[in-house]
C-alpha cells in the first residue's frame, strides 16, 4: 500500500505572480488533502505567516518592490522552523549563496518543462515539510527527555551499552557524597550507591544485565548502612534502542519509596482495625495481588453480589467478578488511586448491578490493590429513566393526536420504568367508555386482548379513572376488582391521565414497584397528561382556524395570487442584478400572508446539495438547522426538486413525521405545507424556489400552476441578466472541445462531403431561421453544396465565393444553431473546424458564467466530448468596441455586411460586385449599397468618435 503524502493536512503558502507559481497553485488546489494560500507580495506573505499555521512557504525570487531573499530574512525573524523554498527562473550562484546565508531550506532553479517543474516542486515541498516535522519531533523528544531526566522526584542514571555510568541527574547526586566526575565510566553495580553490600550489588548487576539483553526490569533495593539515612529505592531499568534495534544506552530510574514503605508498615500494623471497619460498611471492599488473586474479601460482599466470601474466591480472579480492563495499571501507578470507575457486574441470582469502583495501591498482607465497590444500580436506573423521560417529553411536543401520544407512552415505558407490560386507555366521552388505544406485545401475551371498559368504577381501570386515584399492586390477584383472573400479570399499576384516560404498567413478577419505580410512573403519567391537554387545546384551535382560513381563502386566493405575480413581473423587468431578482422574489412572496417563508437555493454539483442564495420571511433558523441534499425522496422538497427537476408539493408536513427528519424541523416552525419549483430556462437550471405555508393544502392546483410558470419567468430573467453580464465582462475562459460523431450539423456535412469546414460566423433571422457562413477546404464547392442540400437540418445553401478547391457557403439551418444555444447561456461560439474524423469547437465563457454549466450543455448535446484545453483571456478593448459596434447594427445590416465580406466584395480586386451580393441577398443593388454605407459609417463612428473621444474632439474643432 502506498503511504499517504506528507502534504496531507498541510498548508502551503505560495508567494509571487510568475506563471510557475500559478500553475503550481492550481496543481495543489486539485488535491483535496492540502490547503493552499497564494499571495502576491512580501507584506501579504508576512501577514499570513503571522496569522496562520503554515507548513511550508514557497516564493519566487522577483517580487513586487523586493526579492524572495528579503522575504526570507523577514520570515526568519519570525521563525527558524518554517521551511522556506526559493524558486527562480533567473537564478545565479550569487542569489543561491545569498539565499543560503539567509537560511533558505531549499533553492530551486526553474528550467524544466512546466509538468516536470510542478512534480519537482511537489517532491521538494514534501521533502522540506518532512524534514521540518522530523526536526520538530527530535526537538520535542529532547525536551521530553530533559524534563524526565531533570525530574527532582526521580534519580536517573544513564549507562552506556557496557553498563558503565555515562550521566547522572542532581537527584541521584544528592544520594552520595562522592565526586560524580570520578565515577563516570565505572560499572553501575560497582558504584557507591550499593557497592558495599554484596547482595544489593548482585541484584543491581542482574537488573542491568537484563536491560543489556533488551528487557525491561525493576526491583526494590535498600541502600547499604554506610550511607547516611539509607533509602529504599524502587529501581526500574529499560534499554534504549535506535531505529535499527541496536542498543545505544540504558536508563535507570530510582524512586525513593522510603516513606511509602514506612506507611505500608504502619498500615499493616493497623490492618485488624481496618477489617473491623470494613465489616460494618455497606460498600464492599476487596484486596488482590497484582495477578488479581484475592488476598482479602470483605464479609459483607453478599450485600451486592449475593455470594459468600468463599464463593467469591472460588469464582476466580477480580477480573472474573468486575470484568477485564477495569483500569490501566500504569495510570494507577502514577496517581496512586483511581476513583469512580463505573462498571457492571452480575450477582449470584443473575441480576446486573451498576457499580462505582475505587482502586488504590496498597501493601497489605501480600495484597497490592484495594477495590471498594458501591452499588449505584438504582441511582443509575433512575438517571437513565429520567433521561428517557426527557426524550419522551420532547417527542410529545411533536405529537398531534391522542393516539400518537398513547403509542409514545407504551413505546417508552420499557426505557423509563424498565417494565415490558404497558397500555393506555383513552376516554370516549360520547360512549362513556375507556377504550384501549395502545398496548405492548408483553401485555397481549400475559393478559390477552384488552376489552373496552365502562366508566362505572367496577373494573380497576375504571375505578382509577373515576376516582382519580393511582393504584399500585404488588400482586394484582389480591385485588377485588380484578376482572381477568386468568391473567399472568402480578405487579400492576393504574394511574389516571386526568380527563383523558388511564395508564397501566406491570410485570409478571411480584413486588416490582419500589419507591423509584412509583415515582417514575407518576412522572411519566403526568408528562403524558400534559401532552394530552396540549393536543386537545391545539386541536380545537386548529379546527377553528381552519374554518376561518378556508372561508377567507376561498374569497381572496385568486386575487392575491394574481396581485403577487404582477408585482413580481414588474420587479423582474426593473431588476439589474441576479441578487436583486432573488431577494425581490423572496420578499414579495413572503409578504403574502399565505406564505410564511420563501427562499431560493443554488444547486452545488460538487456536494450534491442546495445552498441558500436568498430568503425572506420568518425562517426561524430553518436554513441553519440542516443541509439540503439532493434526493428523489426523504429530504426537504428543495432537494427533491433539484434532484428530479420537477415541481415538488407537500400538502401536509406533519405526515410521515418520523420517517423524514426534515419534517420535524419544518413542523416546529409551523411550516405545514411546502411547494418547491425548479428555475429552468432553455435547459439551464438557475436553482430552486421553495415556499412554505402555515396551513395544510395551501397550494391548490391553480396556485401550483401559476407559481410553476413564475419559476420559468424568474429563470428567464436570470438568464437575461447573465447574458447582459457576459456582454459586459472582459475576462473570459476560452475552452476547446473535440467531438466525434455526426450529431453536429457541420460534422455531418464534413463526413458526407469528405471535406474540411470552418465556421466563419452567422446571423439569426427571426422568420427564416439561422444563416451560417462556412469555409470549405479540400473539396469542390459545388459538391459540398450538393451534399448540404441533402441534409434535413439545412434548409438552403448558397455559394458566396469560390477559391480554387473551396470557398464560402451560406447555410440556412432549420434548427437552432449551437452558437445561439450558447448565447442563451451567456457563452460566445468562436470557432468550429470539422473534418471527416472529428470536429473542434472553441467557445469563450465569461467569468460570470459557470464553466461546468457550459461543459454539461456540450456533453448533453453531443457524444464523445473531450475537453482539450482552456485558457483565461482579457478582451477588454476588443470586447468593448465589438459590443458597441454590434449594438448599433440591425440583424439585416449584419447579414448584408457578412455576405459582402465573405463574397469578396471588399477584396482588391473585388471577387464579387455589389450587384452580385445584392442578387445573393435577394435585394436591389441600391439597397445593398445603402446598407453597406450605413454599416461602414457605424463602424467608423465606433472607432473614432467613441473609441477615441480626444481625437474626435480635435477633429471637430478643426
Amino acid at each position: 500500500m502506498t503511504s499517504p503524502s506528507i502534504l496531507g493536512s498541510s498548508t502551503v503558502l505560495l508567494v509571487g505572480t510568475n506563471d510557475w507559481v500559478t500553475r503550481f497553485t492550481a496543481a495543489l488546489e486539485k488535491r483535496t488533502d492540502v490547503s493552499v494560500q497564494h499571495v502576491r507580495t512580501k507584506t501579504e506573505a508576512i501577514d499570513t505567516v503571522q496569522k496562520r499555521q503554515i507548513s511550508c512557504l514557497i516564493t519566487e525570487y522577483s517580487l513586487e518592490e523586493t526579492t524572495g531573499v528579503d522575504l526570507l530574512k523577514e520570515v526568519r525573524k519570525e521563525t527558524t522552523a518554517l521551511p522556506v523554498l526559493l524558486a527562480t527562473a533567473v537564478g545565479s550562484e550569487a542569489i543561491a549563496a545569498e539565499a543560503i546565508e539567509a537560511g533558505v531550506t531549499d533553492y530551486i532553479a526553474i528550467t524544466d518543462p512546466p509538468a516536470q517543474v510542478t512534480n519537482e516542486l511537489i517532491e521538494r515541498t514534501e521533502r522540506a515539510i518532512r524534514s521540518a516535522q522530523r526536526s520538530a519531533t527530535q526537538r520535542e523528544r529532547a525536551r521530553q527527555f530533559d524534563a524526565i531526566f531533570n525530574d527532582s522526584r526521580t534519580a536517573t542514571w544513564v549507562l552506556d551499552p557496557d553498563g558503565a555510568l555515562a550521566r547522572v541527574n542532581n537527584t541521584a547526586r544528592e544520594m552520595v557524597d562522592n565526586d560524580i566526575g570520578g565515577l563516570v565510566g565505572e560499572s553501575f553495580w560497582a558504584l557507591p550507591w550499593w557497592s558495599q553490600a554484596n547482595s544489593i550489588s548482585t541484584d543491581v548487576q542482574q537488573l542491568v544485565e537484563k536491560a543489556l539483553n533488551g528487557s525491561f526490569g525493576n526491583a526494590v533495593v535498600t541502600q547499604p548502612p554506610h550511607i547516611d539515612q539509607p533509602r529504599v529505592i524502587d529501581l526500574s531499568v529499560r534499554p534504549v534502542e535506535d531505529g535499527r534495534g541496536d542498543l545505544v544506552s540504558v536508563v535507570v530510574e530510582g524512586v525513593d519509596i522510603t516513606e511509602r514503605v514506612d506507611l505500608e508498615r504502619d498500615l499493616r500494623q493497623s490492618e485488624e482495625l481496618h477489617r473491623v471497619t470494613l465489616n460494618n460498611m455497606t460498600d464492599t471492599v476487596l484486596i488482590t495481588d497484582e495477578d488479581g488473586e484475592y488476598t482479602y474479601v470483605c464479609p459483607n460482599v453478599h450485600f451486592i453480589f449475593g455470594y459468600t466470601a468463599e464463593e467469591i474466591r472460588d469464582l476466580g480472579t477480580i477480573n472474573d467478578l468486575l470484568g477485564d480492563d477495569l483500569f490501566r495499571r500504569g495510570e494507577l501507578a502514577i496517581d496512586g488511586v483511581l476513583k469512580n470507575i463505573e462498571t457492571t457486574a452480575t450477582d449470584k441470582a443473575g441480576r446486573e448491578h451498576t457499580l462505582l469502583v475505587n482502586v488504590r495501591e496498597v501493601s497489605i498482607q501480600d495484597g497490592t490493590l484495594l477495590f471498594s465497590c458501591r452499588d449505584i444500580t438504582k441511582r443509575k436506573q433512575r438517571e437513565e429513566a429520567l433521561a428517557t423521560l426527557h426524550e419522551t417529553a420532547r417527542d410529545f411536543l411533536y405529537a398531534e393526536t391522542h393516539q400518537e401520544i398513547a403509542q409514545h407512552v407504551v413505546d417508552d415505558t420499557p426505557g423509563v420504568l424498565d417494565l415490558a407490560v404497558s397500555a393506555v386507555y383513552l376516554f370516549d366521552a360520547d360512549a362513556n367508555v375507556l377504550r384501549p388505544a395502545a398496548y405492548s406485545t408483553a401485555m397481549r401475551e400475559l393478559n390477552g386482548p384488552l376489552p373496552t371498559v365502562h366508566t362505572d368504577g367496577e373494573a380497576l381501570p375504571s375505578y382509577s379513572f373515576v376516582e382519580d386515584e393511582a393504584l399500585f399492586f404488588d400482586d394484582v390477584h389480591e385485588a377485588d376488582r380484578l376482572e381477568n383472573r386468568a391473567t399472568d400479570l402480578r405487579s400492576v399499576s393504574y394511574i389516571p391521565l386526568g380527563k383523558h384516560g388511564v395508564f397501566v404498567a406491570g410485570s409478571d413478577q411480584v413486588g416490582t414497584f419500589d419507591d423509584v419505580t412509583r415515582e417514575l410512573s407518576d412522572l411519566l403519567a403526568a408528562t403524558a397528561e400534559a401532552a394530552f391537554d396540549r393536543v386537545s387545546r391545539e386541536s380545537q384551535l386548529r379546527e377553528q382556524d381552519r374554518t376561518l382560513q378556508q372561508q377567507n381563502e376561498q374569497l381572496t386566493a385568486l386575487n392575491r395570487t394574481n396581485e403577487t405575480i404582477r408585482e413580481i413581473d414588474q420587479a423582474l423587468v426593473q431588476a439589474e442584478t441576479t441578487e436583486e431578482i432573488d431577494h425581490t422574489v423572496c420578499e414579495l412572496l413572503a409578504a403574502d400572508d399565505r406564505f410564511k417563508f420563501a427562499w431560493i437555493g443554488a444547486i452545488d454539483s460538487t456536494t450534491d446539495t442546495v445552498t441558500p442564495r436568498a430568503w425572506a420571511g420568518r425562517e426561524q433558523g430553518y436554513l441553519d438547522s440542516r443541509e439540503f441534499p439532493l434526493a428523489a425522496s426523504g429530504v426537504d422538497p428543495s432537494g427533491q426538486t433539484a434532484a428530479t427537476g420537477a415541481v415538488t408539493m407537500v400538502t401536509n408536513v406533519a405526515a410521515e413525521l418520523r420517517e423524514e427528519p426534515w419534517r420535524k424541523d419544518a413542523l416546529t416552525r409551523d411550516f405545514l405545507s411546502v411547494l418547491s419549483i425548479p428555475l429552468v430556462y432553455n435547459d439551464l437550471t438557475h436553482g430552486v424556489l421553495t415556499v412554505y405555508a402555515t396551513t395544510q393544502d395551501a397550494f391548490d392546483e391553480t396556485a401550483t400552476a401559476v407559481l410553476a410558470e413564475l419559476g420559468e419567468t424568474i429563470a428567464s430573467a436570470l438568464s437575461a441578466i447573465e447574458r447582459k453580464n457576459a456582454l459586459l465582462t472582459t475576462s473570459v475562459t476560452r475552452v476547446e472541445f473535440v467531438i466525434d460523431g455526426p450529431t453536429f450539423v457541420l460534422s455531418r456535412l464534413a463526413q458526407d462531403a469528405a471535406c474540411t469546414l470552418s465556421y466563419q460566423g452567422g446571423v439569426q433571422q427571426s422568420t427564416e431561421g439561422s444563416y451560417v457562413f462556412v469555409t470549405v477546404e479540400d473539396a469542390s464547392l459545388n459538391e459540398v453544396a450538393e451534399a448540404a442540400s441533402q441534409i434535413v437540418a439545412i434548409d438552403d445553401v448558397q455559394q458566396i465565393s469560390v477559391d480554387g478547391e473551396g470557398g464560402v457557403l451560406r447555410l440556412r439551418l432549420t434548427q437552432p444553431f449551437l452558437a445561439l444555444e450558447l448565447a442563451d447561456h451567456g457563452a460566445v461560439f468562436r470557432e468550429a473546424t470539422a473534418d471527416p474524423d472529428r470536429t473542434t469547437l472553441v467557445i469563450d465563457i465569461p467569468d460570470t458564467i459557470e464553466l461546468r454549466a457550459i461543459t454539461r450543455l456540450i456533453r448533453e448535446m453531443f457524444t464523445d466530448v473531450e475537453l482539450r484545453s482552456k485558457q483565461t483571456l482579457d478582451q477588454a478593448m476588443e470586447h468593448d468596441l465589438y459590443s458597441k459596434f454590434l449594438d448599433k447594427l440591425t440583424e439585416r445590416q449584419l447579414e448584408v455586411i457578412q455576405t459582402a465580406y465573405y463574397s469578396g466584395y471588399f477584396e482588391s480586386p473585388r471577387e464579387s460586385t455589389g450587384e452580385d451580393v445584392a442578387e445573393t441577398l435577394g435585394i436591389s443593388p441600391p439597397a445593398f449599397y445603402k446598407h453597406a454605407r450605413t454599416v461602414q459609417r457605424k463602424l467608423f463612428a465606433t472607432l473614432f468618435d467613441e473609441a477615441n473621444p480626444a481625437v474626435a474632439s480635435s477633429m471637430n474643432e478643426s
